[in-house]
């Protein structure tokens, strides 16, 4: 089995955690990867984009000039698309975006992203810990011994108020639970921190 490293407080590796071979080894699936972030990515939108048609325009229906005999194309209301002020053809209208994958294909989309993490150098395994108070200095220098860089989301086991509210004010710093996870929040951040709770518990969800 695996045997990965696990961090304290202070960046030493205090211990190693074995994790079940299908749960880290797996091959990464790239395409069902791709269809969890695109579908991820449309179920964000609010799809009420809206634009009016010539019907719903405030306007007469009244002919502009009679039809021949003037010399000029023929022409309808003031309502018609091509006249300024009149309506839209073919404009956007409220729709709904929603893409409903199985729910296989969103398992494994998750256990293939986190294959790959763990196959990775972008993730750090550490102690559970917890803060008493909100303190964004603490939660700097924890990251800071870690050595990591960029764009980082911290998992955690249970919600802790204290970390997200500590998290929130760091640039690039996000925190979730473990049961809240998505494959695009996990490819966006360029590190990931795992509590011990956390993958305890995501091993159990997504091993099998």
């Amino acid at each position: 089995m695996p045997k990965l490293d696990v961090y304290d407080r202070l960046g030493k590796v205090v211990s190693q955690k074995e994790l079940s071979e299908r749960f880290v080894s797996m091959p990464v699936n790239a395409p069902v990867v791709h269809k969890c972030v695109v579908a991820y990515l449309a179920n964000q939108r609010r799809g009420t984009a809206s634009t009016k048609i010539r019907s719903e325009v405030k306007g007469s229906g009244r002919k502009l000039y009679r039809q021949k005999g003037t010399g000029r194309a023929r022409v309808g209301d003031v309502k018609s698309p091509i006249r300024v002020g009149g309506g839209v053809a073919f404009g956007p209208r409220p729709r709904s975006f929603r893409i409903d994958l199985p729910k296989k294909v969103r398992r494994l989309g998750m256990k293939s992203i986190l294959a790959d993490v763990f196959q990775s150098e972008c993730y750090r395994l550490v102690q559970d810990f917890s803060m008493e108070v909100p303190k964004t200095k603490e939660l700097v220098e924890f990251l800071d011994v870690l050595n990591l860089e960029g764009k980082t989301l911290i998992v955690l086991g249970d919600y802790d108020p204290n970390i997200h509210l500590s998290a929130r004010n760091i640039r690039g710093v996000n925190s979730c639970t473990w049961d809240l996870l998505n494959v695009y929040e996990m490819l966006w951040h360029d590190n990931i921190v795992v509590m011990e709770s956390a993958v305890d518990k995501l091993e159990q969800k997504y091993a099998s």
